[in-house]
Formats: structure tokens, sequence, C-alpha cells
């Protein structure tokens, strides 16, 4: 079977299509209210929930926008190269990724598409807390943090060009937006259905067969033309690692929900985009980095918060075996330790 980079781009055209154009449709003004045509009208023709009169719409600057954009050209390259780096961070393979994943490979539609994460909010909403490594994150720490876990990588240097330009991409995206808004953001990150009363792995497998191994493959390792990526792997040494936040049962519903199969977003039904994500969180991936040798030492720091949506140490139904028990690393190996974390700020701050 041979799927193209470009059948992938057709495949979400009808999605992305309802971001082509337009800037901040609802913001400052309390008493505006959103656009009976709009740019994110097809989204609602596809089933996704029009915006509410209270929700900050904000539809991100296309790569044409930026050669029309009235900043410096040396700026305007940067920001092209923050692009590249997105959607093809693969070019970082060995450096600092160490699976099979872009940054767009979670964030569909370059980072900008609402309901699959779109990556303009954390431009506006950081620096704030962040639960999963109890401190205050600027955005650079939280691009870190997805080169860690969701590309089992180490990121960038903080300053670097590569972190400048992946920085400056996501600010970019919120041109326009209001820094700290008092609204919510509509479709941001990938919000679940309610989750049903019992979870089924074996329907999650047999919905995983019928409709996700035509690009994930039925091992889940993903899907390569000419040795090029094309679909990511869901799980297994090419997929994220266990700190990434889609190994999160509700996290991987939403995604799936919203997103796929790819091309007919919101054609599953609840239980089973909650089933598949399931069964896809309950496969072997590379190890928790901040994993030092023992299984019930990390779920002792983190089961009460970030481990207590996701599978981990948790005993697989299907064969009795006990998920993350083990320390593969994947493609980086045990040397290459991801410099990031479990690096404490502001300790000066404490009581």
């Amino acid at each position: 079977m041979n799927i193209s980079k470009k059948s992938l781009a057709l495949a979400v055209s009808g999605v992305s299509v309802a971001l082509a154009s337009g800037m901040m449709v609802q913001a400052a003004d309390d008493n505006a209210q959103p656009q009976a045509e709009g740019p994110y009208q097809t989204l609602v023709e596809l089933g996704y929930p029009a915006p509410k009169d209270n929700e900050l719409v904000h539809v991100p600057p296309t790569m044409a926008d930026l050669e029309e954009a009235d900043i410096h050209p040396e700026l305007k390259k940067v920001i092209r190269r923050g692009y590249e780096l997105f959607t093809d961070t693969q070019q970082l393979r060995g450096k600092n990724v160490f699976n099979d994943m872009n940054c767009s490979s979670c964030h569909l539609g370059e980072g900008r598409q609402p309901y699959s994460a779109p990556i303009w909010p954390a431009a506006v909403t950081l620096p704030d807390f962040r639960g999963k490594n109890q401190h205050v994150n600027n955005l650079e720490e939280r691009i870190a943090g997805c080169f860690a876990y969701s590309m089992n990588g180490t990121p960038p240097e903080y300053g670097s060009d590569d972190m400048l330009a992946l920085s400056a991409y996501h600010q970019w995206l919120a041109t326009g937006a209001p820094m700290y808004p008092d609204q919510p953001i509509y479709g941001r990150g990938f919000p679940a259905p309610d989750r049903p009363e019992e979870l089924s792995y074996a329907n999650g497998k047999e919905v995983f067969q019928e409709q996700c191994v035509i690009c994930h493959q039925e091992d889940g390792s993903g899907h390569y033309e000419d040795g090029e990526y094309v679909f990511p792997a869901t799980w297994g040494d090419g997929s994220n690692n266990w700190g990434a936040g889609i190994v999160r049962t509700h996290t991987a519903a939403g995604f799936i929900k919203n997103n796929m199969p790819l091309g007919q977003p919101l054609s599953l039904s609840d239980q089973d985009a909650w089933d598949v994500a399931y069964y896809m969180t309950q496969q072997e991936r590379p190890q928790d980095p901040r994993y030092a040798g023992d299984v019930d030492e990390v779920l002792e720091r983190f089961g009460a918060t970030f481990h207590k949506n996701s599978s981990y140490g948790q005993i697989r139904e299907e064969d009795n075996h006990r998920l993350a028990d083990h320390a593969n690393w994947g493609e980086k190996g045990e040397t290459v330790v991801p410099w990031n974390v479990g690096v404490p700020r502001f300790e000066d701050l404490q009581d």
C-alpha cells in the first residue's frame, strides 16, 4: 500500500481548510459575538461544537500570512525555521529526537488545528504553574518537556537557535491573541468525551484493527514510505515514552475522538474512542525518563498526579504483564538522559 505525504495532506484538508484565513474573531471586546460564518464554520459543519459566546476564538496566521507580514525579514527566517522544525522534527533525529515522532504528529494542522492541542495557547498562557513538574514553566520549558517525553529525546538548550525558532513559531501563531486571556479558549487541548462506565480492551483492539492499522500497522509501529516518516508509531520504541501526556487514557481518547481516523474526525463513537485509547495506552513503550530503577518509586512520586490517568505500573488483564516494568529506553539507550527532567526551579522561594 502506498501512502504518500501528499495523501496525508489531502486526508486532513477537510478540517484544515477551516483554518485557511482570518485572525481574531473574539478577543478583548466582551460584547463581540462569534460570526455566523467564518474560518471555523467548516469545523461546525464537521460536527465540532460551535464556539460559545464567552469563548476566545483565535484563528492562527498561516505561513502564507507570514510572507505578507510587516516584520523584519530575519524574524521571518527564524519563524520559518521554527515551522520546519515543528512539522519535520525528524531532522533532529539522533540529536534531540529518538523516536518516529514529529511535533505535528500530535498537534495536527501545523499546530493550528482546534481540538488537536493547537500550540498558540501556550504562547499566551505561559509562564504558568504546571502540575507535571510542580513549578512555573515558561514557553521554552514547555517545549523542552515535549522533547523529553513525546520525542523520547533530550531538548535543545534554552536560548539555542532551534529552541528560539520553535518559540518564535508558537508566538507567531498567537499573533493578535490577548496575553493571559480571561476567557476559555475554543478548541484548546484534546477534550475527551465523557468516560464510559466500563472500558473494553477487546473492543479497543478490534476497532484498532478495523480503523487504525492502515496507517499505524498491527503492531503499532507506524508507517514509512521509502524510509521516510509518514504516520507515527502508536506504541513501541518508535513512539512516545511513558511520561508523554498522550499516554494518559483520557488525553488519548480526546485526540482519537476529535481527530481519528485521519480525515474522518468525530466518526468513532465515544465508547470506541475510549476503548481504542485504552488498548493503545496498555501497550509497551520506552521508559518514563523519571524512572530510576523502580516502577513503584515512580508511582510513589507521580501515581497520584500524572500517572493516575495512565496505565503505568498496572497489570494488563490480557496477559498479566506489568506495564512499564522494564529498563527499555528505546533508541536513545541508557546514555542519553534528558537534561531538563527533574530540574528544580525557584528553590529560594520555598518556605
